[in-house]
């Protein structure tokens, strides 16, 4: 008798297997019946399973995996018109999502503000700072904890506040905003702004620099914000003139490549009365999203926004001293694939064509990614 007749999937049909499949909560497992037989990683393959695990694991980026997919390769539609066959064009999402999948923090997310870079203007520098935005609440040991814009007669004049994010690659899907409430000026004046809309992107870079915002740390960051690329802009989005934390989410999460997130504050409300000039004063920010995982970083390489995505599989533990985390350069590490062309195409072009990519204990996830 063929081999090929005692295949389980061929007795089950696909209906029954797909529901067995589907109940795989584990990237490991999928991973694994891949490498059962080429029948059975076919029938993976093109049934998008790793997508539909990867969507279980990070639900809330479900808008953020459907925009790579859409304008990073080309749509299943098209595919008779194009030169890639739907054969490649599904083992290509299948490489994507497992990545996605292994590289992402599945734990949790959490605010990705690593360091705060600059504020286009401070009325009181270093009292009303743009560090004391990563401070939560508008009060810190007894004193007002804020930032200030300097003062303007024109109401229309913006203001932006400029980030470093925790990794050079984050997920983000949501912006918190807290204007600050003057408790100590007469009627208890909110600075709020009329609008806000975030920028995402990088330093730009000579070919032979790369940027460097890991775990907290921002290296050689230009006080100009002309030297900063974006490759995101959000709509705008009403503020309202309130002392809370006000909640923005992104119409799809987006993925910061680069680690540098702006915060642009349109329009002023509030007049001061002892001057007469339109101010902007925010308490808090916070960027909710998912960063990658710490034994993965991304290297912008050139203006254009070619990329480097790598990997350390011998990241030092976390120091006692500084909590500063190294980034494994003196170590052995293993650059993923070079050629990235633009900044939202990073996750997908990644994998295309890689093979060995990983140094890892797993070795079945990294036959399959590189596969």
């Amino acid at each position: 008798m063929n081999a090929s007749s005692w295949d389980i999937l061929k007795w089950l049909g696909v209906d029954l297997s797909l529901k067995i499949f589907t109940h795989l909560d584990d990237l490991s497992d999928l991973v694994r019946i891949c490498l059962v037989s080429s029948s059975w990683r076919q029938f993976v393959i093109e049934n998008s399973l790793s997508k539909q695990l990867f969507l279980r694991l990070f639900p809330d980026l479900s808008g953020a995996a459907h925009f790579i997919e859409v304008n990073g390769m080309i749509d299943t539609s098209t595919v008779e018109s194009s030169n890639i066959t739907k054969g490649e064009y599904l083992l290509r999402l299948h490489r994507i999502y497992l990545l996605l999948a292994r590289s992402l923090n599945p734990v949790t997310r959490n605010d990705c503000i690593g360091v705060a870079i600059e504020a286009s203007s401070t009325d009181n520098n270093p009292l009303e700072s743009i560090e004391n935005t990563l401070e939560p609440g508008d009060r810190l040991y007894n004193r007002a904890s804020y930032w200030s814009s300097l003062g303007s007669r024109d109401p229309d004049v913006p203001e932006t506040l400029t980030y470093g994010l925790v990794s050079n690659l984050c997920a983000i899907s949501e912006i918190h905003i807290q204007p600050f409430l003057a408790y100590f000026q007469d009627g208890f004046p909110i600075y709020s702004a009329k609008a806000v809309r975030f920028k995402m992107g990088h330093q730009k870079l000579s070919v032979n620099s790369s940027t460097s915002v890991s775990n907290g740390l921002a290296v050689d960051y230009s006080s100009a914000s002309d030297h900063f690329f974006w490759t995101y802009v959000s709509p705008e989005f009403p503020m309202a003139q309130e002392n809370t934390l006000q909640i923005f989410k992104l119409p799809e999460p987006a993925f910061c490549v680069g680690g540098v997130l702006q915060v642009e504050l349109l329009g002023r409300v509030q007049r001061q009365e002892m001057d007469g000039l339109y101010y902007l004063c925010v308490s808090h920010v916070e960027v909710v999203g998912r960063p990658l995982l710490p034994e993965y970083d991304v290297d912008i390489i050139d203006q254009s926004g070619k990329c480097i995505l790598k990997y350390f599989p011998e990241l030092p533990e976390p120091s006692s001293t500084n909590g500063e985390i190294g980034r494994g350069h003196s170590r052995a590490s293993r650059l993923v694939q070079r050629g990235v062309h633009g900044w939202e195409h990073i996750v997908l072009n990644t994998l295309v064509g890689g093979r060995g990519m990983f140094d890892d204990d797993d070795d079945d996830i990294d036959e399959e990614i590189a596969e």
